[in-house]
């Protein structure tokens, strides 16, 4: 039988705040994993929502909105992870050897702040007075509406609920399950070849890593397609051209992989960055309305004229002061830091250069962060350009104040552009977070400044563990560029945003940034821009070619992108089949569930790998499989992808069965 709804409004508990903190924690650990491993993170909000009806359902009094905030709190301390593409270049640059606690929770928790603040004013002109589709905000309401505990919720809907949750834990079993046979030697964990034509080289490979495919189902087919475009553009065209032209010599893995690491990648990264000032050209005109409606709300309020609950923000008044005590807090994070470095005797003039910069270039990143969190979704947010265009500024800056000050080269001037640019990332990641969840909590009809109340305890909760993972992932893998890891025999962490950041800021300060690349990306950008635009006119949207998608394609790993467009296809196919299933409309919603499981799992399993390798100082502590055994070379790729597609169709099938029974 059906609970009867509470007939008090039950929503920011103090079992929800725990509950969702929990939550938060766990997926940020598999986020920070993910994100150093392939480059990408994905929304934890479906997930969060779909465990939190299942336990919250112990009891009688749970409503709607307290999912709601159990939600809000896990998935922006998973948003929070993000912050990952730019702490380890830290370490990358050699200002650190490992992550002070207090200054990385203080950077994270001070930008996540400010994430909450200045994305309030675009509440109304980018949730509320839009038609932006908001795919994953969408997509979380309905798992809501089904799930949670309420008068009309139909037998059907508990079925659901419980199948949603049993989807999430066999995705997560199986992925794992699939990681740890990668890391006892049965199954190759990518595969790739690399070939020359003539003075050419060049190569193509995919990643054996279901956190992938999971990655791309949620994504979806656009931008998975846009990923792969900007793969062929990268290694159809840039890569053997580059290579034939510069006659790069040696094995064709050795000259590709140099040229596009070195070069490619900054092309890449220009095209990201002319992208995301495009987007933000077109967000101005509702960046202004969204501030003007919250200071009319405002003197509503002080006219004492009472606003629906809906409509109820944290104060803007309160929203300043808040801001501004952080702007505080970061000034003095900021004077700390300058303290007996060669930055110390211009201290005032740099540190309040920081402050400004934080203020100015944090509400230009929240807002084209919402804007791309209505379009695309949280998952697919341009956080990555953002953090380019961030540092490219950042060390800019930094190189002008080099001029002005009797300041000389040093490392501690690149660490500076790094550390504030770790607090506009983590503007960028929560206000792209927070515009997601405020969408959803509209069409559930929950109360705004109860939300953002819960979106800063999840930064809270998700910037205590961010340091303690990245020490002990750095401790056991390593991060590219960086000191070596502790334990010797593992695969080093790729850490493809903060690599390229780091190579931007010791480049631009270093006097050779490579802008002649850097431009040659932006011009790209303008092209794939047009072309997007010229398809979504002439096509009604129904075509689209994302330019911030392309840019990805173009500077992320080929192995992850490939894998990724592979889940992209593969979700698609699976919503096609399903689409004349019994049970439709389900069964899409456990495909989301069972892709985010996948992607807990894996990354889940890899943390704990980390903790065991650091723990016994053993490289490969899962490899039961001898290195030098005769189960190598082509019978591990062989068992690696056919486990993998068996594996992938096993739990899809699965998957629409569960729909099936409901």
């Amino acid at each position: 039988m059906s609970q009867a709804a509470p007939s008090k409004r039950i929503e920011l508990t103090v079992r929800a705040l725990i509950l969702g903190s929990v939550l938060g924690i766990v997926f940020t650990a598999a986020n920070v994993y993910l994100g150093l491993r392939v480059g990408l993170t994905f929304a934890s909000a479906i997930p969060a929502a779909v465990i939190s009806m299942a336990l919250l359902r112990a009891f009688r009094s749970s409503t709607i909105w307290e999912n709601m905030t159990v939600q809000t709190v896990a998935s922006v301390g998973g948003a929070m992870s993000s912050i990952i593409f730019v702490l380890p270049a830290l370490v990358m640059v050699g200002w650190w050897t490992q992550f002070p606690f207090w200054e990385s929770f203080l950077i994270c928790v001070f930008g996540g702040v400010l994430g909450v603040t200045f994305s309030i004013p675009l509440r109304r002109a980018l949730v509320i007075n839009t038609d932006l589709p908001y795919p994953e905000g969408v997509a979380a309401a309905e798992v809501l509406k089904v799930g949670s505990p309420g008068a009309d919720q139909s037998e059907a809907a508990v079925r659901e609920n419980k199948a949603g949750l049993l989807t999430v834990i066999v995705g997560s079993v199986g992925s794992a399950l699939f990681a740890f046979l990668v890391s006892a030697r049965a199954f190759a964990g990518e595969v790739a070849t690399f070939f020359r034509v003539g003075p050419a080289a060049t190569g193509i490979g995919g990643g054996l890593q279901l956190a992938l495919l999971g990655a791309g189902h949620l994504v979806g087919l656009a931008v998975g397609l846009a990923m792969f475009v900007g793969v062929l553009i990268a290694w159809a065209a840039f890569v053997p051209v580059m290579t034939a032209m510069q006659g790069t010599e040696g094995a064709a893995e050795e000259a590709a992989m140099a040229v596009w690491a070195g070069q490619v990648r900054r092309i890449g990264a220009g095209a990201i960055g002319i992208a995301a000032i495009w987007t933000l050209l077109k967000l101005l005109g509702p960046l202004v309305g969204g501030i003007a409606s919250a200071l009319a709300s405002q003197r509503k309020r002080a006219a004492n004229i009472e606003l629906d609950r809906t409509e109820q923000d944290i104060p803007i008044g309160l929203v300043g002061i808040i801001s501004a005590v952080t702007l505080a807090a970061i000034g003095v994070l900021l004077w700390s830091f300058t303290q007996g470095t060669p930055l110390a005797a211009s201290a005032p003039a740099i540190v309040a250069g920081g402050v400004l910069y934080v203020v100015v270039i944090g509400l230009v990143v929240a807002s084209v962060c919402g804007y791309m969190a209505g379009l695309i979704g949280s998952s697919n947010s341009p956080v990555s350009g953002v953090g380019i265009l961030a540092i490219l500024v950042a060390s800019v800056l930094m190189l002008g104040a080099m001029q002005i000050f009797p300041i000389p080269a040093d490392p501690s001037v690149v660490a500076f552009a790094l550390l504030i640019t770790g607090i506009v990332f983590a503007v960028a990641v929560i206000s792209n977070d927070n515009l997601q969840d405020l969408k959803t909590g509209q069409l559930v009809g929950a109360t705004p400044w109860r939300q953002q109340t819960a979106l800063i305890v999840g930064v809270v909760a998700g910037s205590v563990v961010i340091p303690f993972l990245l020490n002990l992932l750095n401790s056991a893998f390593g991060f590219e560029g960086g000191p070596p890891a502790t334990v010797s025999g593992t695969e080093t962490l790729g850490a493809p945003q903060a690599t390229l950041i780091s190579s931007l800021a010791v480049g631009v300060v270093g006097g050779n940034p490579r802008w002649d690349l850097i431009g040659l990306g932006a011009l790209l950008g303008i092209v794939i821009i047009a072309v997007d635009e010229i398809l979504s006119r002439t096509t009604n949207r129904k075509y689209k070619l994302p330019p911030l998608a392309v840019g990805i394609g173009i500077y992320l790993p080929m192995a992850v992108t490939i894998t990724v467009t592979i889940g992209a296809i593969l979700g698609t196919l699976y919503n096609r089949w399903v689409s004349k299933s019994a049970n439709p409309e389900p069964a899409r919603r456990l495909g989301v569930l069972l892709a985010s499981g996948l992607i807990v799992g894996e990354s889940l399993f890899n943390v704990l790998l980390a903790g065991v390798i650091v723990g016994t100082g053993n490289g490969s502590p899962f490899g039961l499989i001898p290195a030098d055994s005769p189960w190598s070379g082509a019978l591990p790729m062989i068992a690696g992808i056919a486990g993998f597609l068996g594996l992938a169709w096993v739990l899809y099938s699965w998957t629409k069965k569960r729909a099936d029974s409901i």
